[in-house]
């Protein structure tokens, strides 16, 4: 077996760099502890920037997937399967929309493609998403993400996009009201996950709701990160009693395993026909047996215990030395520091033993596996004051 340092050495040699070395090799993991090359232990407080929502080698996923691998593996869409259809069923019960159409891919930026051209068939040529939204890297989920940084450099992307203030429901209103009757759709997230975890003011959502009824307009919830339980609640948007009219999901479904998803309303499904879209991986089997694991954990207790897991380590971490105050819902949230040291606070939590992540240079944010144990939790928020005090010092 390589050392981390040996791996490390050859990644260049072997990818595109898109995502610059990594600093660890990874080798194994269990429930919210992953391992390296040398034999080191971290707590991942990222599991996978919110995928792995059962933590490492679950044993109902790692049974899931064996099993299904075992009996049918790939068989694209001109065939169905039982694991295909026991999800989107269980998908839209969860949605409380007996009637709602799933459509399966393999990725959030897939989802949110999908979405989007799904809002194109209404006849309308605007969509307005949020500033500072993420809504995926594909060439038609980047032209939804309201990040310059992440756009110019792919420009021209897919016109008839237009950014309203995330939270300013006025300025929302204003943008309706310019395009006068061409607004196909109003994408948004719950909670803004990669510029620091920044929750939706209280009532928005029901604001956009109620544009939307009054104009005829799409609501779309992206729920890539949010989603599964990651809130404490199943979707992040129930919090706001509003019914979007599509969902978009990917990360925590599978635990692990590659899928995204599309929910919508009957009416709303109903713009796509046969060749209008598709993909070749689209709800496989395996992924949908692995999502079907998960969702057969994370029912309401669950999700229960997920929303005190994430006020407990909120009040934790709130209190530490270094931390300014921290936002966010469940187990996704953004510890909001004092001074501009997140970015060292990722490498510096390396040494402690635990894994961070740094959207911005003043938040860290925590997404650790659902199924994150009490003794982990707390090993987690040792590390990250031990963390905290380094950098302190390190910057003075």
């Amino acid at each position: 077996m390589m050392s981390n340092q040996d791996a490390l050495n050859q990644w260049s040699d072997v990818f595109m760099n898109t995502y610059g070395t990594p600093q660890l090799h990874l080798v194994k993991g269990g429930g919210a502890t992953v391992t390296d090359a040398d034999g080191k232990q971290y707590v991942d407080m990222l599991a996978g920037i919110a995928v792995n929502s059962l933590g490492h080698a679950h044993p109902a996923l790692v049974s899931a997937v064996a099993t299904q691998a075992g009996t049918l593996g790939h068989i694209s869409n001109f065939f169905g399967s039982d694991s295909a259809l026991h999800a989107a069923t269980t998908l839209r019960e969860r949605l409380g929309d007996k009637d709602a159409k799933v459509f399966f891919c393999n990725s959030g930026g897939e989802a949110n493609e999908a979405a989007f051209k799904l809002t194109h068939l209404t006849g309308r040529t605007t969509v307005l998403a949020a500033e500072n939204g993420f809504h995926g890297r594909t060439m038609g989920a980047l032209s939804l993400t309201g990040q310059p940084g992440k756009r110019e450099p792919f420009a021209p992307l897919v016109p008839g996009v237009e950014y309203y203030r995330y939270g300013d429901i006025d300025h929302v209103r204003e943008l309706v009201e310019k395009h006068a009757g061409d607004v196909a759709a109003i994408f948004l997230e719950p909670i803004q996950g990669e510029v620091g975890v920044v929750p939706a003011p209280d009532g928005f959502l029901q604001d956009i709701r109620a544009l939307c009824d009054e104009h005829g307009i799409l609501m779309v919830v992206d729920e890539v990160q949010t989603g599964v339980g990651r809130t404490g609640d199943f979707f992040a948007f129930t919090q706001s009693g509003v019914q979007p009219d599509i969902v978009t999901m990917a990360k925590g479904l599978a635990g692990g395993m590659p899928i995204g998803a599309v929910i919508a309303n009957a009416k709303t499904a109903a713009l796509f026909t046969p060749g209008a879209h598709g993909t070749t991986f689209g709800g496989n089997p395996i992924a949908c047996a692995a999502a079907n694991a998960v969702l057969g954990i994370v029912d309401d207790a669950f999700c229960a215990a997920v929303k005190e897991k994430g006020e407990g380590l909120a009040r934790a971490v709130d209190k530490l030395p270094g931390v300014d105050h921290v936002r966010g819902r469940g187990l996704m949230l953004g510890v909001v520091l004092s001074a501009p040291v997140a970015k060292d606070a990722v490498r510096v939590g390396l040494k402690h033993g635990v894994i961070l992540n740094a959207p911005t240079d003043t938040v860290i944010r925590l997404t650790p596996p659902l199924t994150i144990s009490d003794e982990e939790l707390q090993r987690a928020v040792d590390a990250i004051e031990a963390t905290l005090a380094e950098c302190t010092e390190e910057a003075r």
